[in-house]
């Protein structure tokens, strides 16, 4: 489990130097691509230091990890909320973040105003990745599928509430959980198209088989994705990068590297493809010189082992 949340973490903090960049201006400055994680880019972030991401991640794992709160939903909420206005580690007191994504942002201040994390999202036609970067920690915590759907769509909802995007984080979660329990990469893929049919969202179904069609490596070549936000910060475009991510047998700091390479939404492309790879190949795979610079390290390690211990006691 710590192998989902740090893939995440580790895969943010790489693309975060590079994010917006494209991939002939990250190919001229790293011909191998960004190996090593060192901060910078266009927030100028301290290396290994969350941005919105992981801190979005680590508000969907609060909620989790919080005892006698049934409603995990409104939790979330309240915990991104907290993350909006200023009440967050590493920043000062009522600060604002130094990135936040516009349906982020909007659903946010809806529910802010309204109180219901129920309705607050930007409905159809917003369609951003931001909350498929976050929704890992329900894989790690709900061993049940149809809580485990039900709540990976009710949490992307409080934002965006496309079904692109509810059905993506729930076609994702159903592979992430897959992994976990010992499943093949093939077989967790097979299982998030299944998921996504069975739910009805075509368009989820066919990034997820688009995704099982690329290889990162070839893709690298010539920064040519044929993805439909060329993976701008369109939600199905990072899904199928994690799709070929997890298919590709490399080591996990191989496949993250070319997909950060591959530049425009760089840190979440990576945050997303790495929770995947993390769950895949578990928390020794990623570089340690990596993870010891992760601000979220140790919580991470933290959360990860509660959460194993109640898993094995559902």
């Amino acid at each position: 489990m710590a192998g989902a949340l740090l893939g995440v973490h580790a895969g943010d903090a790489l693309g975060a130097t590079v994010e917006f960049s494209p991939w002939s201006a990250i190919r001229a400055s790293y011909p191998d691509g960004p190996r090593e994680i060192v901060g910078g880019g266009a927030f100028g972030w301290p290396p290994g230091h969350a941005t919105d991401d992981t801190d979005l991640t680590r508000a969907v794992l609060l909620a989790y990890l919080e005892s006698g709160d049934e409603d995990v939903v409104r939790s979330s909420a309240r915990h991104m909320l907290d993350w909006l206005e200023g009440r967050w580690p590493g920043r000062a007191q009522g600060s604002n973040p130094r990135d936040v994504g516009r349906a982020t942002l909007t659903g946010l201040r809806r529910f802010a105003a309204s109180g219901d994390p129920y309705t607050s999202g930007c409905g159809q036609g917003q369609a951003g990745n931001g909350s498929l970067m976050r929704c890992i920690p329900t894989a790690l915590a709900v061993p049940d599928r149809e809580r485990r759907i039900s709540e990976s769509m009710q949490i992307s909802g409080i934002t965006h509430s496309d079904t692109r995007c509810t059905v993506a984080c729930a076609a994702y979660n159903e592979m992430a959980a897959a992994l976990l329990e010992g499943q093949p990469p093939a077989e967790a893929v097979a299982i998030g198209q299944t998921t996504a049919q069975e739910l009805g969202s075509k368009p989820v179904a066919d990034a997820i088989g688009y995704g099982s069609q690329l290889k990162p490596a070839m893709l690298v070549l010539t920064g040519q994705t044929f993805l439909e936000d060329d993976a701008a910060g369109y939600v199905l475009d990072s899904l199928s990068l994690a799709v070929a991510a997890v298919l590709d047998e490399r080591p996990f700091p191989d496949v993250v590297v070319d997909i950060v390479r591959l530049g425009n939404d760089a840190d979440t492309n990576g945050a997303i493809a790495g929770g995947l790879l993390g769950a895949r190949d578990g928390a020794a795979a990623i570089p340690p010189r990596w993870v010891s610079l992760l601000q979220f390290e140790e919580e991470f390690h933290a959360a990860a082992t509660v959460l194993a211990v109640r898993r094995s006691a559902a």
